[in-house]
């Protein structure tokens, strides 16, 4: 009996890491589980000037709907982590100063929400949409 437990347990964490890295690749989540932030305001500075402006949209995937109800109570404080991350790091390409780096960004935020949330709730971080604003018209 032991040892099918063990299997059924191997089963269900193999689809359970399948079905997470389907979610972080764009596809659809489960019903229940998005929980969607309110949108974050970047400084895009370079050379300790400011730039433009991200606006950034993003949804947090949940692993469970149980978790989404844990990380929409932890909203306020994924929020907080998230202005701080974005105000103390660079969100734009070292090599490309006019564009976001979506990647680093993404890969910082889902961060912030595991560790504010606990890793085992957060399947993945979404940017539902992405829009800069340059402080001058003609400006990056």
């Amino acid at each position: 009996m032991s040892k099918r437990r063990s299997l059924l347990a191997a089963v269900l964490l193999g689809l359970a890491v399948a079905g997470t890295a389907r979610a972080g690749e764009g596809n659809p989540a489960e019903p229940g589980t998005s929980v969607e932030m309110p949108i974050l305001v970047a400084p895009m500075v370079v050379d300790e000037r400011l730039q433009a402006y991200a606006y950034i949209s993003c949804t947090i995937v949940a692993t469970s709907s149980a978790a989404a109800i844990a990380i929409r109570l932890k909203t306020p404080f994924i929020r907080d982590a998230f202005v701080r991350d974005v105000n103390g790091k660079p969100v734009i390409k070292a090599d490309a100063p006019d564009k976001f780096d979506t990647d680093a960004v993404r890969a910082r935020l889902l961060a912030d929400a595991r560790r504010v949330t606990g890793a085992d709730n957060v399947a993945a971080l979404i940017f539902t949409q992405v829009q800069i604003s340059p402080m001058r018209p003609g400006g990056p």
